[in-house]
């Protein structure tokens, strides 16, 4: 069967008996294949329906080579598959996925060119179907392929193996121009699908499943069955596709990409870093040790060798007291002896413990808040009768206002025309009882004031007696 698929896959769809025998007795071990034997293998691979015999007839000059029977075979559809899918099981470890961009723009450009579509053939809309389906399919199954080698049971070895320290930063640098990459491309085609209405799209799909239909069955009884076969198809392939770049509502598949692909870049630099500790653990000091044991032999006494173990273990006990006072000196090299004595209090660690509390009696502040309320009481009639002035004829108009305000004044002016202005109505009230209505004219004026000039619209305020709501 290996014989007639890689025929096959010349072109060279039937085949003699004797070319079989010539080429099985090529291959190792069919040296001595007999031809006998080749027929009944033959007959038996018919009868299994792996392949077709068919009488050659063309060639017959006797009744002897009628009776011979010459056939010549060729290979079924179904055998064909299961030989093809044999080779490719056989040959899964040399392949491996990748992570290219160049599917993607073919997606965008194909995506971009539906507008076209609408008006070409059926012929060239197939074709454009085939394309697209073909460049997304491939898409998806490279980079699972790819991304589903980093979860296997292999690639923790790998990943925790100090020969993966070489390779690290280029997979890395590779993930990283891949992410970049798909989210530019990726944005770009969710633009394009944005922009490509609901009856377009179906417009130009049942299009497509005509032609499928017309191409795959053309010979077809029940084509309703057939036609809702390929409809189902092309409109799931196209929601497939939408559904791999838009996130309506649910996370589009390129977020997952992004994610995944994010996690094993994070799994990379942690799993190589592991592998620098590790390595930095495991370095011998003992080089360091022969040291410190010829420095210590040298030492004249038992004190000489306090000072030396003191000076390379340090003090086996330490205690460490921060505080928050200033220093007489900000030297590092300043020994602790050297700085002046300080004071604190401690208190015990217990949480009941508090401070004992001074009983004192309490201040009376009336007397204070009256002179507050005085004061207040005082500016404010201060104000009211600075703002009094500029009243002509139960009228304020702000551009009639001449001289520089003060800014308790000007503050006065806009919280009364932010008052009418919250009412709805355009009324308001004074804090000394009087009722305005508020009227905003088209031009604007300046207010000088002590510290700067302020511009506004120019707002007038009319000042009367309320009578029934109105002013």
């Amino acid at each position: 069967m290996r014989i007639f698929y890689r025929e096959y896959e010349k072109m060279h769809f039937q085949l003699y008996e004797r070319e079989v025998l010539s080429l099985l007795r090529a291959c190792p071990g069919f040296e001595e294949y007999p031809a006998q034997k080749l027929k009944q293998d033959l007959r038996m691979l018919v009868e299994w329906k792996n392949l077709i015999a068919v009488q050659e007839l063309k060639h017959v000059r006797t009744i002897a080579e009628y009776k011979n029977r010459q056939f010549r075979y060729s290979m079924t559809e179904n055998a064909v598959e299961i030989e093809r899918l044999t080779v490719k099981l056989e040959n899964r470890y040399r392949e491996s996925g990748n992570l290219s961009s160049c599917y993607l723009m073919r997606i965008e450009e194909a995506l971009m060119d539906m507008e076209r579509i609408k008006s070409a053939s059926t012929r060239e809309t197939g074709q454009w179907w085939r394309n697209l389906q073909e460049d997304f399919q491939r898409l998806n199954q490279n980079y699972q392929d790819y991304l589903s080698e980093f979860y296997s049971e292999n690639s923790d070895k790998i990943l925790k193996s100090v020969e993966f320290i070489l390779h690290k930063d280029r997979l890395v640098t590779y993930l990283k121009e891949f992410v970049q990459e798909l989210r530019v491309n990726a944005s770009r085609i969710e633009a394009v699908l944005k922009e490509i209405s609901g009856e377009q799209a179906a417009e130009i799909l049942e299009r497509v499943v005509l032609c499928e239909r017309d191409i795959l069955f053309p010979g077809s009884k029940d084509k309703e069955a057939v036609k809702e076969s390929v409809r189902e198809n092309v409109f799931g392939g196209w929601a497939a596709l939408r559904q791999w770049f838009l996130s309506e509502t649910e996370p589009s598949e390129c977020s997952r990409v992004l994610e995944i692909t994010d996690e094993i870049i994070r799994k990379i630099i942690q799993n190589a870093a592991l592998i620098v500790q590790a390595q930095s653990w495991s370095v011998s000091r003992k080089n360091d040790y022969q040291k410190f044991i010829r420095l210590f032999r040298e030492c004249e006494d038992l004190e000489e060798a306090h000072c030396l173990a003191a000076h390379l273990f340090g003090i086996q006990q330490v205690r460490h007291f921060r505080v928050c006072k200033d220093r007489s000196t900000e030297s590092i090299y300043s020994s602790t002896y050297e700085e002046e004595a300080m004071e604190f209090w401690l208190r015990p660690r217990r949480r009941r413990h508090g401070s004992r509390l001074e009983r004192t009696g309490f201040e009376d502040k009336g007397e204070r808040k009256k002179s507050q309320r005085r004061e207040y009481l005082k500016r404010s009639e201060e104000e009211l009768y600075t703002v009094t002035q500029y009243i002509q004829g139960g009228c304020l108009e702000l551009s009639k206002i001449e001289g520089k305000i003060s800014k308790e004044t000007r503050a006065l002016l806009l919280r009364w025309i932010e008052t009418a202005m919250l009412s709805g109505s355009g009324r308001g009230v004074t804090e000394s009882g009087k009722f305005y209505q508020l009227q905003r004219t088209d031009s604007r004026c300046t207010l000088h004031c002590e510290d700067g000039d302020f511009s506004m619209p120019n707002y007038i305020l009319m000042f009367g007696a309320r009578e029934d709501g109105d002013i």
